[in-house]
């Protein structure tokens, strides 16, 4: 029988802000000594779990190779397994090379632990990794592994988002959301969008806003969620979309600002500012787009098959 293939891939440690590093600047000030000490803790958690982890895997029959995030350029090919350490952001990145046959695990690296930021309410914000996606911890990542390598656990397939502009179909699909605006977040966004189904378009809305958002259920509960909107299940094959901050917007149009795009439905949007960009799951990934681009969001993507905690699929 021959082993299974497992890619680790690993939140690298330069995502921490710096420790103990004098600053040049005549309006810095040494920072709390409680802030260095919870800083360093964060970096020692994630440094322990990824040593975890590789301790694990170790002692399976398995095939395993670790890999850092920031390296990962390629398609996930010939891999039974992902696992990924850090947070939801690691997880994040490893779908945007995997199509829908490679199953995915995250491991929240560095969760938040509620006593620590009662402590500190008062000081600093202490909130740790949310890790939503994330099934594991170090806790109980071997039981989970265990779990899935017996076939007694099997992923749940995420919606994703398909992104074409100008009828070109791009190479990522959004887990999360998208978000289409002007780079500099103070300037207004001016662009015009309808609903298309099958056999039917809908009213052309023009916008004047802070861009466009959509989300996946997945991505329901993040920025959209932040901004008025609402949950969706997460085994649902819906989008949820919404104009952020509207300018004085048309009586009749109120009620598109903020809605669902079914199964079967897509968006197009024209976009009408000079210039202007869609961001992909966050920052990390994003398109430039200009004056008179015409963008389609569709839910036309594979599904990402993640292994989600039982508290999600209740």
């Amino acid at each position: 029988m021959s082993r299974r293939r497992v890619l680790l891939l690993l939140k690298p440690f330069d995502v921490y802000p710096p420790r103990n590093k004098p600053s040049s600047s005549p309006l810095s000030r040494p920072l709390n000594p409680q802030v260095l000490r919870y800083l360093n803790d964060r970096c020692r958690v994630h440094k322990d779990t990824i040593d975890f982890c590789q301790d694990v895997l170790q002692r399976k029959h398995l095939d395993w190779e670790p890999i850092l995030r920031n390296n990962l350029f390629q398609p996930i090919r010939h891999f039974d397994l992902v696992i990924t350490v850090g947070g939801d952001g690691t997880l994040l990145r490893a779908s945007h090379f995997i199509d829908d046959t490679v199953p995915v695990l995250g491991v929240n690296s560095d969760p938040t632990q509620p006593e620590e930021v009662d402590q500190f309410n008062d000081d600093f914000d202490a909130t740790r990794s949310t890790g939503y996606l994330c099934a594991a911890t170090a806790s109980n990542f071997e039981q989970v592994l265990d779990e899935i390598l017996e076939g007694h656990r099997s992923p749940s397939d995420l919606s994703r988002i398909s992104i074409k502009l100008n009828d070109q179909l791009l190479s990522t699909y959004a887990l999360n959301d998208i978000l289409v605006a002007h780079p500099c977040p103070a300037t207004v966004s001016r662009f015009s969008f309808r609903m298309n189904t099958k056999n039917q378009n809908h009213s052309l809305i023009n916008c004047r806003s802070s861009g466009l958002r959509t989300c996946t259920p997945a991505g329901s509960t993040a920025a959209m969620l932040s901004a008025g909107g609402f949950p969706v299940p997460i085994s649902s094959r819906e989008l949820q979309y919404m104009v952020r901050e509207p300018i004085s917007p048309k009586a009749m149009d109120i009620p598109w600002m903020h809605g669902l795009v079914k199964h079967d439905e897509s968006v197009h949007v024209a976009w009408y500012s000079k210039e202007g960009a869609m961001y992909v799951d966050g920052s990390h990934v994003s398109y430039s787009i200009q004056h008179g681009d015409v963008i389609e969001i569709s839910t036309k993507a594979p599904s990402l098959k993640v292994y989600l905690s039982q508290s999600l699929l209740r």
